[in-house]
């Protein structure tokens, strides 16, 4: 079966915004849908947010919100932010205490079969992006639990097989660079389409391309 690469993150709010459209690809074509968790530029390049002009966020936030809205999708202030970053100075703080334990367990999940990883990587950034305190009682575990997984035994796991983890993410890291630095990107037989808003000419593409429709 012919494959659709996506490299996605828990930090990216168009990750977020593309998650339900791309896990229902695989209903609609004769494709794979595979997920690759990767880690977000905040950490693959600690000095963007200091360098590019000082209208990008407050566009960038204004821009995911009302795309969240326009896609009926819930939405809410970051509680805490999967990132740890001083919004005034944009300094990324050294200690990140959310963003491994997040991307690893999105790995692990995807090691279980693409469905599967698309579910867990659904109901924790829904979580996240919509206002959740997800780091407070039992939301993650709750979260994770309607996707099908034990989060206590996900979280032993990426602990004990965090080196491997780790691997697992630079090399998706590794081959997503040569196309874009952004997510979400999908990349289907080395054409990369870049953001939640090329989702339909991606399906464009699959047809082009003599991808068989399902519906």
């Amino acid at each position: 079966m012919r494959t659709v690469d996506v490299f996605w993150s828990f930090r990216s709010p168009y990750s977020y915004l593309a998650t339900k459209r791309l896990r229902a690809l695989p209903s609609k074509w004769e494709v794979r849908v595979r997920p690759r968790p990767v880690y977000p530029i905040a950490i693959r390049t600690p000095n963007f947010f200091q360098e590019i002009r000082p209208q990008w966020v407050p566009y960038l936030i204004r821009d995911y919100v009302r795309n969240a809205q326009y896609l009926g999708l819930p939405i809410g202030p970051l509680n805490p932010d999967p990132v740890v970053m001083d919004m005034m100075t944009r300094e990324i703080s050294p200690e990140q205490p959310y963003i491994g334990r997040l991307t690893r367990l999105g790995i692990l999940a995807c090691e279980k079969g693409d469905e599967e990883g698309w579910a867990f990587m659904d109901e924790i950034s829904t979580l996240i992006w919509s206002g959740g305190a997800w780091t407070e009682g039992t939301a993650l575990s709750e979260a994770a639990a309607r996707a099908g997984f034990d989060l206590e035994v996900l979280d032993a796991r990426q602990e004990a097989e965090m080196d491997r983890l780790e691997a697992v993410i630079a090399a998706n890291q590794a081959e997503q660079d040569p196309h874009h630095w952004g997510v979400p990107l999908m990349v289907f037989e080395g054409e990369a389409f870049f953001g939640q808003d090329r989702i339909d000419l991606l399906e464009w593409r699959l047809g082009e391309s003599g991808v068989a429709r399902k519906d």
